[in-house]
Order: structure tokens, then C-alpha cells, then sequence
């Protein structure tokens, strides 16, 4: 494959493993035991592409106290049991990595715990082992560019030959903050809203990436 670029960054849930909506639905259910009157929508606008840190500090603000002892353990134990039972790979990516002769690695707003089973249940973890980037070892969570250029250096590449692909507007502005090219993948997110935070391409279909790599967006 002839491309521009030396690097692809893909982000984890949403991209690699088809998990949003199946975490997003024991959050959103744990919240509701909680008191909090949300749905599924209202995961996908103000939770996904977060990290943990970041969604605890957002439902603590509008509990207007601190969730109780043991929610994230709890959170924790119970999307791993769905996450084993129910979890696939993003359609099309097992094949997109077959094809792909550029390096390429994943740096996500999850921890290294939850990649592991995410990655492991779906068989993808031995294409990523040694390649996989948290927020968790960097300073800032998404929309910081850290882990982006985190992964970038580690690896050996400059900023502007990697190209990012992300499902969330948060993950979209960090990479551009990041100064990589974006592919907004829309496939559960409103196209729309990947583009205003700055997507250079959206896309709705994994099995189209590979094309989408041999030009310089």
C-alpha cells in the first residue's frame, strides 16, 4: 500500500470493538439506579470518548455528591461479564488489518485493563501487543492531545505522518490538537458533529479505510 502517511492511530471502543453501545448501556442503567434520569442518547453526548476520570467528575456534579463507594468496581465487574459474553470487532477491521503494510497501533481513552479484555475477547490483541496507548500514561485525557503524541514519539514518528482514526468529537479534537490528519468514523456517531471538531475525513464503513489511506488529506 502506498500512502503519505507512516503511522495510523486507531482509538479502541467505537473503532476496533464494537462496545459502545453495550458498556453504554450497564452505565447508563447503573445511573438510572442511581437516581439519574438519563437514556442511551444521552451516554453517546455526554460520556463517550471521556476517560474514567473524567465521566466520575461528571456524574458526581450532577448527583451533587460523590457516587457510592464501590460504583466503579461495581461498573467495572459487570460491563466485563457483557463485554465477554456479547463483545465483536468493529465490522471490517479484521480484514482492514490484514491489509494494512503501514505500522499501526491503538490509543484510547480506556485503561490498559479494559483493552485488555476488549482487545483479547475479540482476538485482536496480538495484532496490538506492544502497540497499545492509555490515557493513563500520559498527563491529560482526550481532548489533550497527550496520548496521540505519546504514542507517536514512543514509536518514532512525527506528528503530521500519523493519521488518526477516531468515533468521537472528543478523541477528533485531540488528534487535531495532536497535528495528525483525523478520519471521523460515523458509524454510530452523528457525521455532523465529527466534522465540527474538526474531522478532515468522515467515513461509515471500516471496509473503506484502506483507500482512504493513499492520499494526504
Amino acid at each position: 500500500m502506498n500512502s503519505p502517511y507512516q503511522l495510523v492511530i486507531f482509538d479502541c471502543d467505537g473503532v476496533l470493538v464494537d462496545s459502545e453501545r453495550i458498556t453504554n448501556e450497564v452505565f447508563v442503567k447503573m445511573l438510572n439506579e442511581l437516581g439519574l434520569p438519563l437514556q442511551l442518547e444521552d451516554m453517546f453526548e455526554q460520556f463517550v470518548g471521556h476517560s474514567m476520570e473524567q465521566c466520575m467528575a461528571k456524574i458526581t456534579s450532577m448527583l451533587g455528591r460523590q457516587p457510592p463507594e464501590g460504583f466503579l468496581a461495581d461498573y467495572r465487574v459487570r460491563t466485563r461479564a457483557v463485554l465477554e459474553s456479547k463483545l465483536e470487532a468493529v465490522p471490517g477491521i479484521p480484514e482492514v488489518l490484514a491489509q494494512l503494510s503501514l505500522p499501526y497501533c491503538v490509543a484510547s481513552s480506556g485503561d490498559h485493563e479494559k483493552m485488555r479484555t476488549t482487545l483479547g475477547v475479540t482476538g485482536l490483541w496480538s495484532k496490538f501487543e506492544g502497540r497499545i496507548f492509555s490515557v493513563t500514561d500520559v498527563g491529560a485525557p482526550k481532548p489533550a492531545p497527550d496520548v496521540f503524541l505519546h504514542a507517536a514519539a514512543t514509536l518514532g514518528f512525527a506528528p503530521v505522518d500519523c493519521i488518526v482514526v477516531e468515533d468521537t468529537p472528543t478523541g477528533v479534537r485531540a488528534a487535531v490538537a495532536a497535528g495528525m490528519t483525523v478520519l471521523g468514523y460515523a458509524a454510530l456517531t452523528p457525521a455532523q458533529r465529527l466534522r465540527d471538531a474538526g474531522a478532515h475525513v468522515v467515513f461509515d464503513d471500516m471496509r473503506h479505510l484502506p483507500g482512504l489511506l493513499t492520499n494526504r488529506h
